[in-house]
Parts: C-alpha cells; structure tokens; sequence
C-alpha cells in the first residue's frame, strides 16, 4: 500500500504567502553544483510546493520513493528474512524550505506477536504523514542542543571537564574527559552497558555511569557511545535544576511549535504512534508509546541517549532552523555562531567518523549523495533519519518502525541512502559546455562505458581532454582506458585540476563533497589506430549521485580527432545519457 502525498504532484500553485519558484530563488536554484556557503535567509519557513517550483527534477524523487515503498513489501536481504525490510515509513523532502514530497507506506502497527505473525488488514494500523516516532538515536541531538544553549548562557564551557560541573564523574581515569568529548564521541567510554539488567533503579543506573571506568584513553578513539549522551542529559539537569524533558520542550520544541515532539508521548496519541519491538527481556510484548531502548525506559522514558518522540513534520522544523543558522518562524533556539560550531568536523583524526557537536557529519551509508562536509544529521536504531545539507539546503527525512517487531531482521540502509541519492539526483548539475553532458547514475554492482569508435593515429602520443563532475563513493571510479583492438583495455593516468581534486596523475578518479566540476588531461602513446573509453564501476555497496563528462576533446598534434561536443554520436554509450540537467 502506497499512500503518497507528493504535495508538488497534484498542485497546480500554492498560495500567496507560500509561493515560490526557481526564478525567486535565482539561478542557483535546484542547483547540486553551486553549493551555497552560510545560512538560508532567517525568515525562511517551510511551505509545500511542486518539485519543478524548487527547482528540481521530479524523476529521481518518484524513482527513491517508488524504491522505499516497496521495501515495505519486500526485503533485498532475504532469505534467510522472508518479511518486508520495513513494516512502514514515513518520508518528507524538502529544498530551500520548499516540503516538494510526502509520503507514507506501510503499517504503523503490522504483527501481532514476536514471531512476525501478521494482523488481519482490518486491525493493522497504516502509517500516515504524521504518524509519531521513537526517534531513538536522533535524540542525542536534543540533548547536544540543550548543552550547546547552557553554553550560550555561560553556563557551560565545552573544552571544560565534564567534572567541574558533575564531580561525581570525575573518577577512575575520568577528570581531564571534556563536555566537547562527549558531544564528539571521544571520551573513550564504551558504547553501551545494560543498566537496565545491572542496576536495581534509576538513582543506581545513573551512579553506574558516573562510576565506569573509559574503555579507551580519552581522546585516543572515536566510539560512538550512548553513556556519553546519557551523562550529558545528567548535565542538563544539574545545571538547569529541571528535568530534561521540561529543558528540551522549553528551550527547543516550545519554541519551534514542534507539538508532536516530547518524551513519553500522552496516551491521547497512542492511534497515531507506530509500534517497535516485541521484547521478552525486559517482558514488554509489543511496544508501542513507551520507548523502545532499554535503558531509556529504565531511566523512566527520558535520557540524554534516547526518549524523543516524534513526527516527519516536527523533524523537518528542527532541520529548517538549523539550516536557517538556528531560527525558524522568528523563534531563535541557537545562534549562528553555535550552529556553525555544532556543524564542524572536530574528529578529523578519525577518518569516516566525522562528527560535530552532537551531529554527525558526511556519512555516505545513510546520507547518500547528498553527502559533503556540509551535510549533518543522525540515525536512530528504531529505524529513524534525519539528513540536512547546508550547502543544497536540502533536507531528507525517512521514518520507519523496522524494529517491529524485531532488530534481527535486517538493516534500512538502503532504503535510506536510496531516499538522500534521490533527493541529491534531483538537484540539477549542469554542463559545462554547450546545452547537455553525458550523465550516468548507475546503482551498486554496475558499470557504465562511454566509447570512441576506431581512431586512426600518425603513431604518435595522442592528448585527451574532458570535464567531469564526480560525486561517488571513493571506492567508485571513473577510469579512462585505452585499447588497440577494443578487445583488451588499459588504465591510463590522468591529471584533474579543480577543488578536491587529486594532486598530481591518478589511475582513477572519486569522491564526493567538492561539488564542482574538474578539468581533466591526459596522454596517451599510441600506434596506427586507438579506441578509447571511459568506464564508471561501482561495488556493492553505496554510491552517490553519479558522474558527468563534458567537453571531450581527442587530439593529435594540431589535427582532431574527436571533438564530443560536435560529433556526439561518434561516441558508443552503455549506460550513459545525454542530458541538459
């Protein structure tokens, strides 16, 4: 069942106060190739719109969602699983504040006991855009912006030691950790322990993670560790003298009219809350309006770890101020000054584990090719994502319950890059010369090939030159290969100029994040006659949003001998495309 609200598809306009379109936004809008720097305009709201009003290709969008939902129906890790990735999902996109896609798939509610037995249609519960979520994870970013607000206030020092504010922390090896260590993950604490199972009650919960000895010599490692975030909610409540939930409803979701957001949600919105696991230990059964993360519903619902609850349309609000630099509706929760700190890498010791305060940073497995530097977010395990780029100003939201009604059954990734891919897919790059470029955005395990015919050469060395826009997983390359028979092939190193471009001659090029296009050169010895090619393979896992190649000129000496962007169709594609966008 696919029931989509892809508000842009069945509107002909929006109203006045909402109205927009590319022209408003200029030409940079809709644009993947002219990434922005700072903050979107303070008054920008969010307000529905087509795709083609913001400025992007709708085709890439249908074809992500398309994927999503039919995930709900299948799983592409079965066997040994014969039950659908996802009981449901909910996903919102939205671009320069424009929300261009809706839709909700699935059931909120689907099994009725902890070996998958299916309900009856008539009592599953579907999922519907504003159903509410255990957000799991993405509540350390609740937490993390409550700290980061004492720090405006003065009341917090983040390069200070967490034992200056909570003394009882400061033991077994523990006095020089810092708040900052927390926020990023190096503090050396180990990932997780069940507090639940180990300690009789919250008080006893709370001490055994004041007294835990680091796993890790702080600031040695990166480990992402639910007792980091926990003992910053303790934070929170040391300093405010309240608790955190009255600390975030106060200071964020007040403010930001997020009325569906909160720990331990009222019974009057069960209808509307998706179920998550069937746990036998603890003895919950189905759990559905308490959280689902142990510790968190032993600490009484509400952590600095887990607790949120929480809706697409609520996400989407926090995700606007932010990209807003920490104002949304004329309500300021943050200043620029602290979103810009909270969203800079400070793990660069640690590569692939890019993190800012609280938010993580560029990871590809659920950020897709909206991936960069400048893209922030956070996965919760109950299968939730929160994904926003500064740079396209874009944002990618996909809300599932794929713990229900068990975690053994696999991992949503896919489905959450295939939604972030989608998005970045559909914001435009265009040529660099003349009206069109050859394009391909291949998926995992392919190749795609982009063939001269047969040259005839004096013999002597030959000189390639193209343009080329790549956005790929490093381990995804663009090659360009030589062949005398156009049997058996040969690499050949080429030299890229442009922003993140590898220095000096490479076999290969990859990457992702610079969102520019790269000047490309290359040399190739040759005898009678040369066919050449240029190959783009990807593995079996990730991607981006793919690869451009523009402006392909073949030389020898003075004469030319193919020049792309007159003579197209001397050119042998599989799997590339001539487009404008």
């Amino acid at each position: 069942m696919f029931r989509r609200t892809v508000l842009a598809l069945t509107m002909a306009g929006v109203t006045a106060a909402g109205a927009v379109s590319a022209e408003a936004h200029g030409g940079d809008s809709g644009r993947f190739d002219r990434p922005k720097q700072g903050f979107a305009a303070p008054w920008t709201q969010l307000r529905d719109g087509t795709p083609e009003q913001a400025g992007l290709d709708r085709a890439p969008i249908e074809a992500a969602l398309k994927q999503v939902d039919e995930w709900t129906r299948a799983n592409p890790t079965s066997p040994p699983v014969a039950k659908p990735l996802m009981s449901g999902v909910v996903t919102l996109l939205a671009h320069e504040g424009v929300v261009v896609s809706r839709s909700a798939s699935g059931y909120a509610v689907r099994y009725s006991d902890a070996a998958g037995t299916e309900l009856p249609v008539d009592q599953r519960v579907p999922m519907r855009d504003d159903t509410i979520f255990d957000m799991a994870s993405i509540s350390k970013l609740f937490t993390s912006i409550a700290v980061m607000q004492l720090a405006e206030q003065g009341k917090v020092d983040v390069d200070a030691p967490v034992s200056r504010y909570l003394p009882e922390f400061g033991v077994n090896g523990k006095a020089g950790i810092t708040v900052k260590q927390l926020l990023i993950h190096t503090s050396g604490l180990v990932a997780f322990i069940p507090l639940w199972s180990m300690y009789p009650d919250k008080a006893a919960r709370i001490k055994g993670v004041m007294d835990i000895a680091p796993k890790y010599a702080p600031g040695s490692t990166y480990e992402y560790s639910d007792l980091n975030l926990i003992t910053l909610g303790v934070l929170v409540e040391r300093l405010t003298g309240s608790t955190l939930d009255n600390v975030v409803s106060k200071g964020i979701t007040g403010p930001l009219g997020m009325t569906d957001t909160g720990y331990n949600p009222p019974a009057s919105k069960l209808d509307r809350i998706a179920a998550t696991e069937y746990q036998a230990a603890p003895a919950r059964g189905i759990v559905r309006g308490q959280v689902h993360d142990e510790n968190a519903w032993s600490l009484g619902g509400v952590s600095g770890h887990a607790g949120i609850f929480s809706t697409a349309r609520d996400m989407a609000v926090l995700a606007q101020s932010l990209i807003n630099g920490g104002i949304y509706a004329h309500k300021r929760i943050l200043e620029q000054e602290t979103v810009r700190a909270m969203l800079t890498d400070y793990t660069t010791n640690f590569p692939g584990n890019a993190h800012g305060l609280g938010f993580e940073l560029d990871r590809r497995f659920y950020m897709g090719g909206l991936s960069g530097p400048a893209t922030a977010g956070h996965t919760g395990y109950t299968g939730t994502t929160l994904v926003l780029d500064l740079q396209s100003r874009s944002i990618a939201i996909l809300l599932s319950n794929r713990v229900h009604v068990s975690r053994s059954w696999g991992s949503i990734n896919p489905a959450r890059e295939a939604l972030a891919t989608g998005m970045a897919k559909a914001l435009a790059v265009r040529p660099r010369h003349g009206r069109d470029a050859w394009y391909t955005g291949i998926g995992n395990l392919s190749t795609a090939t982009l063939s001269t015919r047969e040259l005839r050469t004096r013999s002597t060395t030959i000189r390639v030159t193209f343009d080329t826009f790549v956005d790929t997983e490093i381990s995804d390359h663009l090659v360009l290969e030589s062949s005398s028979d156009g049997v058996s092939w040969q690499a050949v190193d080429v030299t890229a100029r442009g922003p993140g471009a590898p220095a000096g001659p490479a076999p290969h090029l990859s990457g992702a994040g610079h969102r520019t296009w790269w000047n490309v050169r290359a040399e190739v010895p040759t005898f009678d006659k040369i066919f050449l090619r240029w190959r783009f393979s990807t593995d079996r896992t990730l991607t981006g949003r793919g690869v451009l190649l523009d402006n392909i000129k073949i030389t020898e000496g003075s004469r030319v001998l193919l020049d792309g962007e007159k003579q197209p169709t001397a050119l042998v594609s599989h799997a590339w495309d001539r487009r404008i966008r």
